[in-house]
């Protein structure tokens, strides 16, 4: 709740917030102070350094006070009050942090501000002791082109070096010394740089000790693991090594890089080249059983140390390989000679372990050395912590004591190893005593001859991890940790394989980060990494060596830590579990614990049972907050204590023994604690209307509930999952399942706990929380895990787990009672266990009720109290929601125990919940048998009909229940239809009726929805619809239909039946894809069939009628075949195209004709593209048979009958020379018997004939050579020349006197020719659909083979055909449209008269019709058909008209030789017509007796133009049209009216018709004459024609003198 924004409710304890309290350190019984002139501003966020601080007030102001020797005025070093630092205001600074004498801030633009003492270049300032002012610190990455500003998040401060962690999460350092974590030995850094070691990684938080840096890192997800390269990247020396002995292998890792340690200074300078960072890499000093281990422990009992609680020990052999521990008992003297006193080792180890046990909180344990941890099985007795070879060696001797197994080696070679390096500690006697008062001793403090062995030791016995980020996940580490070098290769491989099979069952609880909730809350998968000055252990490596680079702290893996503190020479981690590790300088107790050694985490010994969730450290002390009984936060002191007055104490400080809780209840709720040397600060909130209480209530049971969850995990969950023969590998994957769900509930509550922690320290808005704004992630996790839960349980889980688990739960009765919060004792284990599993779901009636809290601080009309409100009835109602589904379950499972057994193992499933059944007999099935026996049971997902033995499961998706009419007579009947069945149910009474309507309804209603694991968030989804809709969405495999049977159909349904779009699939891989209609195919739709023959599919996509191929459709056969046409009853039917094979297959051919039933039959064309021949004519039963045509290749032509493929009968052959038999046929091309052949010059032979075609006939005949005049005669032709049709219709239409109609104008006219034109455009139109397919028709007829002269008579009488038949199909459309040949009249008058061209009268058009348009099928359609036809039309006509166009063409050629003027000359152009000056580009030019095509120039370009148009009305206009240029150039030049006479104007028209050089001249002149509108005939335009006609034969009848 923002408290700049007051409502009236917190007017007045607004400023109750972020108050200030002072302590001075080393005294626990001062009460706190105000800080003195410190007014009422609410403080965020505070920070001490050593003699002075900051405070950052809510709205970014910053305030410092203290003795402050970098000011330039005088009176403000040290000033009475809290100073504003002005040179940051109107700056919003966001976050503030000291050092020991500086200080930092960042505003919310992420810019960094620094000033305080800089001698080291802390305050990134170049050659300056002091910065007074804050200063902008100019940070950039000068790996991006252009440079770009580095925005920051936070600071850290040491006493000479500051880190800054930014947006991207990286880390960037200034100032002086190692801790800096650069490659760099030039200092002070004033440019900020990167460190660059942990480049990439994403780092949470960073921490500044004196001089060491920590710094929080998130590990990697797994996938993204880097693998672990072969060879060191610096040194290249092989990173793992092999060693091969006789009867065994020994694999050791322990190569160590010369990189990261800074040597004491007598070193530096001799060892500057080499300097090593031998770092170890210990085990988890938290034997965290859940997270961290592999097998759980063994009963107390049992004495053995399962391999698994060794966890990442990367542990490595000292000095040589051959040093391997021998058999070795820690109570036999004889095993470790070195050691002086070997009663204190076994002591030492005896306290670890007790230490260990009791961490893991194993309650009823006996303190048994079950989990020595290796790194607190060093016994610092006479070795200064630096040395770590003898860490190696003891915790050999004490894992070789817990384990018990036998080792491969000898125990010569281990004594050895032992007394090796027993000598080389004694060789430094002066050591020996010097742990006694002191924390550590530093490297300075070695002989150089110790420090050379140092290094040669450590360099064998560790290995370095800083090159490497070797993140041992979970479930990957266990290989790792059963090959353990030098140790645990040599364990027994009965024990390994043990380990190794506990571990493929454990993985599965690895928990699943969910990525949505990592984006949205603080992770706990986190790594810890330290740098700097190590000199008391505050690195927390187990040595004091420094490290120049980050280096991760391994122990602390897993451990959960979300924050970090560092003091002046120890560090704090404070872990989710609300734990705290500590490690450092111990000298005070600062760091809670007093074990040995200090330089690796342990846990602090803080007196709270409850957990600590915030800590501070200060110099030499550190402050816990720690959870109370009454949530208001405690605070507890460690560290140093300063004497009180009269004690007789020697004058060295002495320490606290314990965190001691101090008495602060009385000031308020404590949000954040700040540590600095002499003296520490608290933010205070007062509990204004229990607004602050209740967020602490909800952050306080957050985190115990997080630890419970945890403990729940590891102490139960874990050890089940481990246990031998659980059951079925169902029952296994089912635990396994609660588990793993189990694990993401666990996982987010410790992310919400972290989160709410931090909410603490800010501003406290409500509305902000976490689990207001993203409410959904909680309610979905505790959703998913009751689903689990409920699952289990249904499936008799917890029955199963009896058996298995009986022993483990006996001996954790209380454990598992107080986990639970069961009281009595009587409850049965198995209860015990079911409520500890349901323990979670009762967290949100906690979340409600918190919510409901903070709800009733705010003003009823508030968004916040709504918003608050409303979150508060979702998590109730989703815990209700919960319970019902905790009830079903336990309803189902109850059910299942008095079910047959057979039955139950197939009709239970985990997901499967009883609704309701009837074994009251209130339900019984109509018409059954009188000793038949029928059960109806009805499921979440189907409705289940028993009988003596056998059963039947209707799906509910796919079920349909209604109440019978009492007409029907059932008066409590109800109506199941289901796809394959139907039946009736009688009900006993009507109110069973109602019951099992309503509960079957309810039922198939939620199966639809899919919702039945999901809580009713919103109002609007918990009221249920009273009936299910009939037409529904559903997926069925059919069992009994035989044309479906093991189909499975996916789609609409309607009342039983398929009906709408859908899929239905068979087993055979046959599919349907597309619509229904009562349960049958009907529509357009998809089919496919596998072929496994030829190992391809038939395809069909098209239409549909009752459940066959009916109608428009294409087929693709799987040999390659295509039929694109019409099908009925799922055979070829009606007109179609049938492509075969390709053109590279051995036999392509096309069909286009007529089906009947799945074979050819009627009319039609068949391309034979390999033989190259083409059919035209009736087919029927797939055979040629009838009348029909035949064009090859080769120019042969033949028409006449056909049988079975063949030629027979009397028919008309004509080879390419014009060589023609008219006769009988036997065969194809076979010749036999009477007939004539008539040769090319018109000889003829009369006779019998025999033979085939084209290879020698035998005749027996006549032969005649007719005379030359008998030639010109009516000869009998193929095709006899026959009365043109447009001149009988032109008798027919004058004979004809059509009817006006007044309505139907020209426009309407214009309007139906559009509209035409828009149709046959689109195939989608059936007159466009109907265009296309006759285009392809005519196209596939008169192509190719079919481009035979011969057929152009055929050509154009089909486009006649069609337009006469279209015409009839667009009259049917446009009723209004007139007849045929009917006129009609023009709505505006006639433009001017003009003038005819031969007459000089006005052209009253006496001949043609009344004016106004003639409707005419050629003239409404040809614009539509002719431009697609007419590339193959056009191609007869030429070749029809060849050897006529040769001709003339020959002349055109000569007689364009010539001059104009010697052109019209020779034509016989009248003289007044020759044009005497041209017009060239606007110049008047005079006509040369050489000038060549430049006269009537426009007239010639206006003819040329008829080869690019199609209609013959469009040709028949370019032609008037030249005629038109014609008169305008003779007018221009004779200055005078004139009128044309036909012998004048056609000698000017021959010469323009030479000019424009019409290649095909003929063959248009013919098209226009076959296919022109008859009633034009005897019109302008028919004249004009009649006139090109004329020329074009007097142009091939033309000589040249």
């Amino acid at each position: 709740m923002d408290s700049k924004k007051k409502s009236s409710t917190e007017a007045e304890g607004s400023k109750e917030r972020g108050l200030v309290h002072v302590w001075q350190a080393g005294s626990c019984s001062v009460t706190p102070e105000r800080l003195p002139g410190w007014g009422g501003k609410t403080v965020l966020h505070a920070a001490l350094g050593v003699k002075h601080g900051v405070l950052l007030t809510e709205d970014g102001e910053v305030y410092s006070f203290g003795t402050l020797p970098w000011r330039n005025e005088p009176a403000e070093t040290c000033p009475s009050n809290p100073i504003l630092e002005s040179a940051l205001v109107g700056q919003y600074v966001v976050t503030v942090a000291t050092g020991s004498f500086h200080t930092g801030a960042v505003t919310d633009s992420g810019v960094v501000y620094m000033w305080g003492e800089n001698s080291s270049g802390q305050c990134a300032v170049a050659n300056q002791p002091y910065v007074p002012e804050p200063n902008p610190v100019s940070i950039s990455d000068s790996e991006t082109s252009p440079l770009l500003a580095v925005r920051i998040l936070q600071l850290a401060c040491g006493e000479e070096h500051t880190l800054a962690l930014s947006l991207s999460r990286e880390i960037w350092a200034w100032g002086t010394g190692c801790q800096l974590g650069l490659i760099t030995t030039t200092f002070p850094v004033t440019k900020p740089q990167k460190v660059e070691h942990l480049a990439g990684r994403v780092v949470l938080q960073v921490a500044c000790g004196a001089f060491h840096s920590l710094a929080l890192v998130q590990c990697l997800p797994s996938q993204d693991l880097k693998p672990v390269p072969e060879r060191c990247n610096q040194c290249s020396q092989l990173l793992i090594t092999m060693t091969d002995k006789e009867d065994h292998v020994i694999i050791s890792d322990s190569h160590c890089c010369p990189l990261g340690v800074t040597l004491s200074e007598s070193q530096a300078e001799i060892q500057a080249s080499t300097t090593l960072s031998p770092s170890s890499e210990t085990l988890d000093s938290q034997g965290e059983v859940f997270e961290n281990t592999l097998v759980q422990n063994e009963p107390p009992a049992a004495t053995e140390l399962n391999v698994g609680n060794v966890q990442t020990a990367s542990v490595q052999t000292t000095s040589s390989p051959q040093d391997i521990m021998g058999t070795t008992e820690v109570s036999s003297a004889r095993s470790i000679p070195s050691y002086p006193d070997t009663q204190a080792v076994n002591e030492y180890v005896q306290k670890l372990s007790d230490h260990s046990v009791r961490e893991n909180s194993e309650n009823g344990e006996k303190p048994v050395p079950s989990q020595p941890l290796v790194e607190e099985a060093i016994p610092h007795l006479h070795s200064p912590p630096t040395t770590s070879a003898s860490a190696l060696n003891s915790l050999v001797v004490s894992c070789a004591s817990a384990v018990g197994v036998r080792v491969a080696a000898t125990y010569e070679a281990g004594a050895l190893s032992l007394k090796k390096v027993m000598n080389f500690y004694n060789a430094a006697p002066c050591e020996s005593g010097a742990l006694a008062g002191s924390s550590s001793i530093g490297p300075e403090g070695l002989k150089d001859s110790r420090e050379e062995q140092v290094k040669q030791e450590s360099m064998q016995g560790k290995k370095s991890s800083s090159l490497v980020d070797i993140r041992e996940e979970e479930s990957e580490g266990g290989s790792r940790r059963l090959s353990l070098p030098g140790l645990l290769s040599q364990v027994s491989p009965r024990l390994l394989r043990k380990a190794a099979r506990v571990k493929t069952r454990t993985v599965v609880l690895t928990p699943t980060y969910s990525g949505e909730a990592d984006a949205l809350l603080p992770s706990l998968r986190t790594e810890v990494w330290t740098w700097g000055k190590g000199k008391e252990g505050q690195l927390g490596h187990g040595d004091v060596l420094p490290r120049l680079q980050p280096l991760c702290v391994k122990c602390l893996d897993g451990k959960e830590v979300i924050h970090l503190e560092a003091g002046g020479y120890h560090s704090l981690a404070l872990t989710a579990k609300s734990q705290v590790y500590s490690w450092g300088s111990n000298t005070f107790g600062q760091l809670g614990h007093s074990d040995f050694p200090t330089t690796v985490p342990r846990l602090a010994k803080v007196n709270s049972e409850n957990g600590v969730w915030s800590v501070a450290a200060g110099q030499d002390y550190s402050l816990f907050l720690v959870d109370t009984e009454d949530f208001q936060p405690g605070l507890c002191y460690s560290g140093r204590q300063d004497p009180t007055e009269g004690d007789n104490l020697p004058e060295n400080h002495s320490g606290t023994k314990m965190p001691v809780l101090l008495s602060c209840s009385k000031l308020g709720y404590i949000s954040r604690v700040t540590a600095g040397k002499d003296s520490y600060l608290a933010l205070v909130d007062k509990n204004i209307m229990g607004y602050i209480a209740s967020l602490h209530e909800l952050a306080t049971t957050e985190r115990r509930f997080y630890s419970k969850l945890s403990d729940i995990k590891s102490q139960i969950l874990r050890p089940l999952l481990g246990l031998e023969n659980l059951g079925t590998a169902n029952t296994v994957q089912l635990l396994q399942e609660v588990a793993s769900r189990f694990s993401k509930l666990c996982y987010l509550i410790g992310q919400h706990g972290t989160s709410l922690s931090s909410f603490l320290q800010g501003i406290k808005e409500a509305r902000s929380l976490v689990i207001l704004k993203h409410a959904s992630l909680f309610l979905d996790s505790y959703t998913e895990y009751c689903t689990s839960i409920t699952n289990f349980l249904v499936m008799g889980g917890f029955q199963l787990l009896a058996k298995p688990a009986i022993d483990f739960l006996n001996k954790n009765q209380e454990l598992l009672q107080d986990l639970s919060e069961v009281d009595d004792e009587n409850t049965q284990l198995m209860e015990i266990l079911n409520t500890l599993f349901f323990l979670p779901i009762r967290r949100l009636h906690s979340y409600a009720k918190v919510l409901l809290k903070l709800a009733t601080c705010f003003e009823v009309a508030s968004p916040e109290y709504q918003k608050l409100q409303d979150s508060s009835s979702c998590y109730e109602s989703l815990a209700l929601h919960l319970g019902r589904k905790r009830k079903e379950a336990e309803y189902t499972l109850s059910f299942w125990k008095t079910f047959p057994g057979k039955m139950t193992d197939s009709l239970r499933k985990p997901e499967r919940r009883l609704l309701c059944e009837s074994s009251n007999r209130a339900l019984s099935l109509q018409h059954a048998g009188r000793f038949s026996v029928n059960w109806f049971i009805l499921f979440n997902d189907a409705l289940v009909h028993a009988q003596f033995s056998t059963h039947h499961v209707f799906p509910l998706a796919t079920l349909w229940a209604e109440p019978l009419s009492e007409e029907a007579g059932g008066v409590n009947g109800l109506k199941i239809t289901t796809p394959e069945e139907q039946f009736t149910l009688i009900s006993s009474t009507p109110q069973e009726k109602t019951k099992w309507l309503r509960a079957i309804s309810q039922a198939v209603d939620q199966a639809l929805r899919g919702l039945s694991d999901l809580p009713p968030y919103g109002s609007g989804s918990s009221i249920q619809r009273q009936e299910p809709p009939i037409s529904r969405s559903a997926k069925y495999t059919f069992y009994k239909d035989p044309r479906l049977k093991d189909a499975t159909y996916d789609g609409r349904w309607l009342s039983g039946k398929p009906h709408g779009r859908g899929v239905l699939k068979w087993p055979d891989g046959k599919m349907y894809s597309g619509m229904f209609r009562n349960g049958l195919e009907d529509g357009y739709g998809e089919y496919r069939i596998p072929n496994k023959a030829l190992n391809k599919e038939d395809h069909y996509v098209g239409h549909w009628k009752e459940g066959k191929m009916c109608g428009q459709g294409v087929y693709s056969y799987a040999s390659g075949e295509v039929f694109e046409g019409c099908f009925q009853d799922n055979m070829r039917h009606g007109h179609g195209l049938l492509r075969s094979g390709k053109l590279t297959s051995s036999s392509p051919s096309m069909f286009i004709g007529q089906w009947v039933m799945d074979k050819k039959a009627g009319y039609g064309v068949f391309d034979d593209i390999t033989r190259g021949e083409k059919y035209m004519g009736l087919w029927q039963d797939d055979v040629c048979q009838g009348n029909g045509v035949v064009v090859t290749q080769f120019g042969l032509y033949y028409e006449g009958n056909f049988h079975l493929n063949k030629m027979m009968g009397n028919g008309v052959l004509l080879s390419e020379d014009d060589t023609i038999y008219e006769g009988e046929f036997s065969d194809d091309w076979t010749l036999s018997g009477k007939g004539t052949l008539t040769m090319p010059n018109g000889d003829y032979i009369e006779g019998y004939f025999s033979g085939e075609w084209g290879s020698g006939i035998k005749i027996t005949g006549t032969y005649f050579k007719p005379s030359l005049y008998e030639s010109d005669k009516d000869r009998p032709k193929a095709f006899p020349e026959i009365l043109s049709r447009s001149q009988t219709q032109t008798l027919e239409s004058l004979e004809f006197i059509p009817q006006h109609v007044g309505a139907f104008s020209v426009e309407k006219y214009d309007d139906i020719k559009k509209y035409l034109i828009k149709a046959c455009d689109t195939p989608l139109h059936p007159l466009g659909r109907l265009v296309e397919t006759l285009v392809a028709v005519y196209r596939m007829t008169y192509v190719g083979v079919g481009a035979n002269r011969r057929l152009l008579q055929e050509a154009v009488k089909e486009i006649k055909s069609y337009l006469k038949r279209i015409f009839q199909l667009v009259r049917f459309l446009f009723p209004e449209l007139p007849e045929e040949g009917s006129t009609i009249p023009l709505s505006a008058p006639l433009p001017t008269e003009r003038k005819s061209f031969c007459t000089g009268k006005s052209d009253s058009r006496s001949e043609s019709p009344e004016p106004g348009y003639v409707v005419t099928g050629s003239g409404l359609l040809l614009p539509v058909l002719l431009p697609r036809l007419y590339p193959p039309l056009f191609m007869l006509y030429a070749l029809d008209n060849d050897r006529e166009e040769d001709v003339y063409w020959e002349c055109v050629l000569r007689l364009n030789k010539q001059a104009d003027l010697a052109l019209l000359g020779f034509l016989g152009v009248q003289r007044k017509f020759w044009p005497v000056t041209l017009s060239v580009l606007g110049e008047s030019k005079k006509v040369l007796p050489t000038t060549k095509d430049a006269c009537f120039a426009s007239a010639v370009e206006c003819l040329q133009q008829i080869s690019t148009t199609f209609t013959p009305s469009d040709k028949l206009k370019v032609i008037q049209q030249t005629f038109e240029e014609i008169s305008q150039s003779v007018l221009a030049s004779l200055q005078e009216d004139f009128l044309w006479s036909m012998d004048d104007l056609f000698p000017v028209f021959l010469y323009v018709v030479l000019r424009a050089r019409i290649r095909n001249l003929g063959s248009e002149v013919h098209l226009i004459e076959d296919l022109m509108d008859p009633y034009l005939q005897h019109g302008e335009q028919g004249i004009m024609f009649t006139t090109l006609k004329a020329c074009y034969y007097q142009i091939q009848r033309e000589k040249l003198n």
